[in-house]
Formats: C-alpha cells, structure tokens, sequence
C-alpha cells in the first residue's frame, strides 16, 4: 500500500506541470515518468527500503513522496531545456 501511495502522490503532482512550459525531456510523458520514478524511490529510500502494509501506510506515508516527484520532474525537465538549447530533437526517440 505504500508504493500505492508514493505513485499517486506522484501523479497529484504531475497535474500541475500543464501550468509550465512544455520543455520537459520526452515531452508530459517524460514528465509523467520523472515524477512516478522520484516518488517511487524518494519513498523507498526514506522508509529504509521497506514498502509500509496496509496497516502502516498514513498519510506521512504519502507525503514522503513530495520531494522525490519534484526532484524527478526538475530532473526531466532541466534535460528537456538542456537539449533544447543544443538544439537536439525532444522526445524519445522520435526524429
């Protein structure tokens, strides 16, 4: 149930990208992944590299996830604006 909760998390927080500019690397999708990878992991690493149980899942358990979604788009979205200036096509794998 944690991971459950760090992925959704993680997609509440990826709604908000259609607020910004479109230079995500792979376009929303790649925003889409940024944000579920960073919540995924930015929750297992702060739980020890344990997945919570029905029963221990709260809502901290969701909040952990903050943090690791927003790192993971930052990340996608600061190598979309990279490869824009380079002038490389966005997407993947998509010329």
């Amino acid at each position: 149930m944690g991971m459950l909760a760090w992925v959704m998390m993680g997609l509440a927080l990826w709604h908000f990208t259609i607020w910004l500019p479109d230079r995500y690397w792979g376009g929303i999708v790649g925003a889409f992944l940024g944000a579920l990878a960073g919540a995924a992991l930015c929750g297992l690493i702060i739980s020890g590299f344990h997945i919570p149980g029905r029963h221990a899942t709260h809502l901290s358990t969701a909040l952990q996830a903050v943090p690791g979604a927003l790192i993971g788009m930052s990340l996608v979205y600061l190598e979309g604006l990279r490869r824009e200036r380079r002038g490389e096509a966005s997407g993947i794998g998509l010329t």
